[in-house]
């Protein structure tokens, strides 16, 4: 960066000839740059920036997705849109209550969308639609009582290494009940927040 001396001038001499005047007029300083012009580079810049990290963000961490069914109703709808964060699980665990996004089991060319019901290791099984977990009935509000059914399924240990997954609309989802537990490897998404349409709009819980 440029500098400017600010040491004093020496006093003018009287008998100064007009080359000396003209070389002291050479030493003025040159007028300041235009404060306006540099405070539009820099929002200029800052815009630049901002919109490069936003594109990082959305193509490493998130990817925008659309549902396509009810078996999540009543939180997501046919054809909602939403971002699922693809790192998250690279540094923090699976929770039981996640809403992820995985390769269906029987045709990994399809992706589906549930919640997380237990984790690898747990004993779970279903008595006319209740689910017990580890010996304690689970209170499942997310599942409104018109969306429950009756199925049952028999005690099971969740293997390791894999997740038992539902849907909120029991009545209507096909789920682990049908094609057992999913394996971590095939889970690549968690969903994180409804952007379209407005009405939808908010956090995933």
């Amino acid at each position: 960066m440029q500098t400017v001396s600010n040491d004093s001038s020496p006093a003018p001499n009287k008998t100064a000839t007009p080359e000396a005047d003209f070389g002291q007029a050479e030493l003025n300083p040159a007028p300041a740059p235009s404060v306006k012009s540099g405070g539009i580079g820099l929002w200029l810049r800052d815009l630049l920036v901002s919109a490069a990290a936003s594109i990082l963000i959305i193509t490493f961490l998130y990817q925008p997705v659309r549902v396509e069914g009810t078996s999540m109703l009543p939180r997501l709808e046919d054809r909602d849109r939403l971002f699922i964060n693809k790192f998250v699980y690279h540094i923090s665990a699976i929770e039981r209550g996640d809403v992820v996004v995985f390769h269906y089991p029987r045709d990994p060319e399809k992706s589906y969308i549930k919640r997380v019901i237990a984790l690898p290791g747990d004993r779970l099984w279903i008595d006319h639609g209740v689910v017990w977990l580890n010996g304690k009935r689970q209170n499942e509000k997310y599942v409104p009582e018109t969306y429950r059914d009756t199925r049952s399924l028999a005690e099971m240990v969740v293997p390791e290494g894999s997740y038992f997954m539902m849907g909120d609309h029991r009545s209507i989802s096909s789920d682990s009940r049908e094609f057992g537990p999913v394996e971590r490897s095939l889970i690549y998404g968690k969903a994180v927040f409804v952007y379209w349409p407005a009405r939808d709009a908010g956090v995933v819980h």
